[in-house]
Parts: C-alpha cells; sequence; structure tokens
C-alpha cells in the first residue's frame, strides 16, 4: 500500500518524536512497523522533509555525514506533535488493518468466483450444448454487470442476473 502524503507527514513527525532518523531509517521503520505493508519512497518522504524543515519542524542534526545524517524534530517540532497528539495516528497502524480488511474481502471473492467456476467446469463436462450456450450468457452478462457495479452505474431490475 502507497503512503498517503498526509500520511508520510503524520508517519514522520511521529517516528521523529521518538529519536533522530535518517531518510533511509523513516522508510525501514515505516515498513518494519506495518510488516512491508506501509511503503514508503524517498519520492515521498524527502520532498515531506524538506516542507517540514522549511516549516520549521524539523532539521538535519549536527551528527552524521551525508545521506546518513539524520532528521530531527525541533523544539518547535516537539510542540507540534505534542500539541496535536490527539489527531496524529500512525498511518503504519492503519495502513495494516486497511490491508487485512482488503485481504479479507479477496479472499472472500475469490472463494465465491472458485465456486462459479467449479460450476461452470462441471456445465462444460456435462452439460447439453443448450446448457452450455446459456451458461455462456450467464457469464458475459455477469462480467457486464461487475464492471457496471464499478462504475457506479445504476442496474435496473431487467438487468440485473
Amino acid at each position: 500500500m502507497r503512503a498517503r502524503r498526509g500520511d508520510v507527514r503524520t508517519g514522520i513527525l511521529l517516528l521523529l518524536a521518538e529519536r533522530p532518523m535518517s531518510g533511509y531509517e523513516i522508510i525501514k521503520e515505516g515498513r518494519e512497523r506495518s510488516n512491508g505493508v506501509w511503503r514508503l519512497s524517498p519520492g515521498s518522504v524527502y520532498p515531506v522533509l524538506q516542507q517540514l524543515e522549511s516549516e520549521g519542524l524539523v532539521t538535519l542534526a549536527a551528527t552524521g555525514v551525508g545521506r546518513r545524517r539524520p532528521y530531527e524534530l525541533t523544539e518547535q517540532g516537539h510542540a507540534y506533535v505534542a500539541e496535536h497528539a490527539a489527531e496524529l495516528t500512525p498511518p503504519w497502524e492503519s495502513a495494516a488493518q486497511e490491508y487485512e480488511e482488503t485481504h479479507a474481502r479477496h479472499l472472500e471473492l475469490a472463494s465465491l468466483a472458485s465456486q462459479l467456476t467449479a460450476a461452470v467446469a462441471q456445465v462444460s463436462q456435462v452439460g447439453t450444448d443448450a446448457q452450455v450456450e446459456r451458461v455462456k450468457q450467464l457469464l458475459v452478462k455477469a462480467r457486464k454487470s461487475v464492471y457496471r457495479i464499478l462504475a457506479e452505474d445504476d442496474l435496473s431490475d431487467d438487468e440485473e442476473l
């Protein structure tokens, strides 16, 4: 799951509230805390770090060299995190929960699709030509209906399966 911009900002602030970290450490820590679900990239982390730096919330630490030089919260950054603590939900937690919910939905649909595939296989093996033709038409209608549902197009009762 790709990290959204607001989530990246929140995640960076919460991680830096714990300890100074380099951009690489922020990326690694976000992934570890979400069990690999919340994926940060340099293209999302470094622009947010620059924005937070321009807002006076983070600064590069005096220690470290080059790319491994850690960022840390400024006094203003610590005050911001403390003041907004109730609103700053760790994005790695919601990302993991969202993944679990999406995965459960996927498994449910996959199970139903598997059951349908078994029924279609049975028709193809022992059904009459007329039954096979009816099932083919039904499958075409079902596929079109699924795409119409995705397009949020209302299906009339006559069009539903």
